[in-house]
Parts: structure tokens; C-alpha cells; sequence
């Protein structure tokens, strides 16, 4: 199953400070990096992004340097594991008419994990950015990735979304898009 620009809607899940905190590095960075590429592609091609945080009065607000490419984006405030099951998340969603929902956070076996089942259950296309998510122990995150795998859900990386999405060299956000690979 190959990503399409005009089916897709990319989720970014609880990428906040205190939780970044947390990770081990240099993966919690990575995933920073990885996000903000996904967010600036998708606001370059047009493609509906929504951001979700976890209890922010005690996780904090989505990290700085990926803010600026979400301004645009819906914005979900969320106390459950599942972003599906938060107000708007889902009501969102199908608005969009969108069936491709890439998923980007953390962390890998909690909220991506639940938020991807629900998704895959209700029918839509999940893509998990295995580059673009991560959990405090790399074994949780692998075996998110396990079960998700085994569950139905499409493991990828950032770079294989963007190329997706572009699908042809020929496309007019080609070249700018390509320079945002390091």
C-alpha cells in the first residue's frame, strides 16, 4: 500500500517537552528531526496535520522547534492513551474525507500503539513512522512495533513518506522537498 498526497492526513501524537525529556538520546531528538520534516512536507504539499498533547499543565506544550511548522494544524487536547477516542480527534478526521492517517510520537507502545489500533479498527489506512516515534525503552518501542506490524498497521520512515507523497520526480515540490532529507 503506497501513501497518496490527496488521501493522506498526517498525526502528530504528544511530542511535548516533558515528555521529550524523557526519551534517551539521541532518539527523542530524532524524532524531533523526523517530525518536523513530516510537518513541513505536509504543510508544502498541502496535506491536513493534526497535533494532540497529553495533559499539557503537566507534560508541557509541544516542543518549540517543531511549533512553528503546526500552526496550521488542528490542535487536540487529550487526557486518554488513544487520540482517537479524544473530543474532535475522530470528528476531525473524517471531515477530512482522508483514509491514510500517518501517525508520528510517542510514545511507541502507548498512545501510538492505542491510537493506531483504533484507527485500523474503524477502517482507516495506518502508517506508523518507525524514525519518527519512541518510547523510553527501545524495548517497549520494538515491541510496539511488533504488534503493530502483526495488527495490520504499515511500518515506515520519513523518507519513504515523502517520496510517497511525491511519487515523481517530476512533481513541482520535488526539489524542495528532497533537500529537507539529511
Amino acid at each position: 500500500m503506497v501513501l497518496k498526497q490527496d488521501n493522506s492526513f498526517l498525526v502528530v501524537i504528544d511530542v511535548q517537552q516533558r515528555l521529550l525529556a524523557a526519551m534517551p538520546n539521541p532518539i527523542g531528538e530524532a524524532l524531533v528531526l523526523q517530525a518536523t520534516i513530516l510537518a513541513k512536507a505536509a504543510n508544502t504539499l498541502d496535506i491536513p496535520v493534526m497535533v494532540t498533547e497529553q495533559y499539557s499543565k503537566g507534560l508541557g506544550a509541544t516542543v518549540a522547534t517543531l511549533q512553528p511548522h503546526l500552526s496550521s494544524a488542528s490542535q487536540i487536547e487529550k487526557t486518554c492513551f488513544s487520540c482517537a477516542s479524544a473530543d474532535d480527534f475522530m470528528t476531525t478526521l473524517r471531515a477530512s474525507h482522508r483514509r491514510q492517517v500517518i501517525l508520528t510520537g510517542m510514545e511507541a507502545h502507548i498512545c501510538v500503539l492505542q491510537t493506531a489500533l483504533a484507527l485500523l479498527a474503524q477502517g482507516f489506512q495506518v502508517f506508523v513512522v518507525e524514525d519518527a516515534v519512541c518510547s523510553r525503552s527501545q524495548q517497549n518501542q520494538d515491541n510496539a512495533m511488533q504488534r503493530l506490524r502483526q495488527a495490520g498497521v504499515i511500518i515506515t520512515n520519513a523518507e519513504s513518506v515523502l517520496f510517497e507523497w511525491l511519487a515523481d520526480a517530476k512533481h513541482p515540490q520535488f526539489k524542495a522537498l528532497s533537500q529537507l532529507i539529511v
